[in-house]
């Protein structure tokens, strides 16, 4: 038979606190930002003069480039394949058919602008053969 309590309970030991936390440090700010320099600044001038300095610099630097890797990897060829269909072969040559030979070149371009946006400058090569394709000297 198992044993009876005799109403008599051994003493529990005293329930221990929580360990003492580090209290929360307080939040640190940014500094405030530095004043701005006013009086002795350029002029509008200057600024533009800045900036046309700075793009001709770029403009001489981005040259450099292309002819440093045309001379490792050697010039830069494009060949234009043409893909004669009998459709076309049938078709008469008119007038109408030279605004239509530069389509795939304004094409390429416009393409070329909705993708970059405003750097102008990743274009130049599909603007060129536009305009060349538009004087007459090259065909499609």
């Amino acid at each position: 038979m198992p044993r009876r309590s005799s109403g008599r309970s051994a003493p529990r030991p005293a329930p221990r606190a929580a360990p003492v936390r580090n209290p929360p440090q307080p939040v640190r700010q940014a500094p405030p930002p530095a004043p701005a320099q006013s009086g002795g600044g350029g002029s509008i001038l200057g600024g533009i003069g800045s900036t046309i300095a700075q793009g001709m610099a770029f403009g001489t630097g981005s040259a450099m480039a292309h002819r440093a890797v045309d001379a490792v990897m050697g010039p830069r060829t494009i060949q234009h394949e043409t893909v004669v269909s009998e459709a076309a072969t049938a078709a008469p040559a008119g007038p109408m058919m030279n605004a239509d030979s530069c389509g795939n070149h304004s094409k390429a371009f416009q393409d070329c602008i909705n993708h970059y946006g405003s750097d102008i400058s990743k274009c130049q090569f599909y603007l060129d053969m536009l305009n060349e394709c538009r004087r007459g000297g090259a065909t499609v």
